[in-house]
């Protein structure tokens, strides 16, 4: 069986019996795998503290030819995030990024995915309070972006009209975009100001200033956010880390 060794952060950790764990690993060089770290509850565990859930290090896996389960062999340890985990609102986007990324990351090698999670969780540690708001909203919404499923904002998702750039936009996040005026049913689809609107656009452009929110308009953006993920990328499924990131009274302990 073929051993690789790659950058990889921990997306998830489930205790496998009496000593082992079952890691999900977002690596740079081989996507997303589910990999057994045998012993690795062992009070002189190899592995240590290493294999907590957001923690960067590099993996050691022994690939199995024959399931999707592999057996991990070393993580040393690059980072341990320790910003997050004093903060709530902090450690709750990371964990949100981190579960959006186990559920539907391709096993295919995707680099950006890992390097994008990776730059994630280092701007989550580093970035003042009062913007800790708009950039959880705007990481997760390139998160979306990486894995195909950028809204679309500009044409309508029904008819593909061209949408009014001004204005008040209608946004329908289960079927992915904007509807224009005459595909849009009286109820429904959110509707958003133009005050929401650009802030959207900005959110979602990712190169722009991070818009300004109050805490009623971030908690709305949230919901809509959430709500696309659950049924654009998630296929239905309910999150249990992204909604409570979406629920969550923020700034709250």
């Amino acid at each position: 069986m073929p051993l690789l060794a790659t950058p990889a952060i921990v997306l998830s950790s489930l205790k496998y019996g009496e000593t082992s764990k079952i890691i999900r690993l977002a690596t740079r060089d081989h996507g997303i795998q589910s990999a057994i770290a045998k012993g690795a509850l062992r009070p002189r565990s190899r592995f240590g503290a290493g294999l907590q859930v957001l923690c960067l290090g590099n993996a050691q896996l022994i690939l199995s030819e024959r399931r999707d389960l592999h057996t991990l062999t070393a993580f040393d340890v690059l980072d341990l995030p320790l910003g997050l985990a004093s903060d709530l609102d902090r450690y709750c986007t990371a964990t949100a990024l981190a579960e959006v990324t186990a559920r539907v990351g391709p096993t295919a090698t995707h680099a950006e995915l890992f390097e994008l999670l990776r730059e994630g969780l280092t701007l989550l540690q580093s970035a003042p309070a009062e913007a800790l708001e708009s950039l959880s909203l705007r990481l997760l919404w390139r998160l979306v972006e990486e894995l195909g499923y950028q809204p679309a904002l500009d044409h309508c998702v029904r008819c593909g009209a061209a949408i009014d750039p001004e204005g008040t936009l209608i946004l329908a996040p289960e079927e992915g975009g904007a509807l224009c005026r005459n595909c849009a049913p009286a109820t429904g689809p959110a509707r958003l100001s133009a005050e929401d609107r650009a802030a959207l656009v900005a959110l979602v452009a990712g190169g722009a200033d991070l818009p300004e929110l109050d805490s009623r308009h971030a908690a709305a953006h949230r919901r809509l956010l959430a709500r696309f993920i659950r049924w654009h990328v998630a296929s239905g499924h309910v999150l249990p880390a992204l909604e409570f990131w979406s629920d969550r009274s923020w700034g709250k302990p």
